[in-house]
């Protein structure tokens, strides 16, 4: 039996997905300020210091690290959930 959802119940979210070199499948971070991860790993790949980020989240993945240079591309991705 099928549930119906109505447009009420539907939420959105982002969540911000990092590649890193060499991996297959990009890291999913969910956060209260993800814009705000986002820019700030923007400049981080925009500069020749290299750095470890850490970070903690509030999906899955409670905390996360990986260092600057290893950022092969970022995206912000809108998910929708129930």
């Amino acid at each position: 039996m099928s549930t119906q959802y109505s447009a009420q119940n539907i939420k959105k979210r982002l969540s911000l997905l990092v590649f890193i070199k060499g991996s297959t499948a990009p890291l999913v971070l969910y956060s209260d300020d993800t814009a705000a991860i986002y820019d700030e790993l923007n400049q981080l790949m925009k500069t020749n210091q290299v750095v470890m980020v850490e970070k903690e989240t509030t999906g899955p993945l409670k905390k996360v690290c990986f260092w600057s240079n290893q950022i092969a591309a970022i995206a912000l991705q809108e998910e929708q959930y129930v």
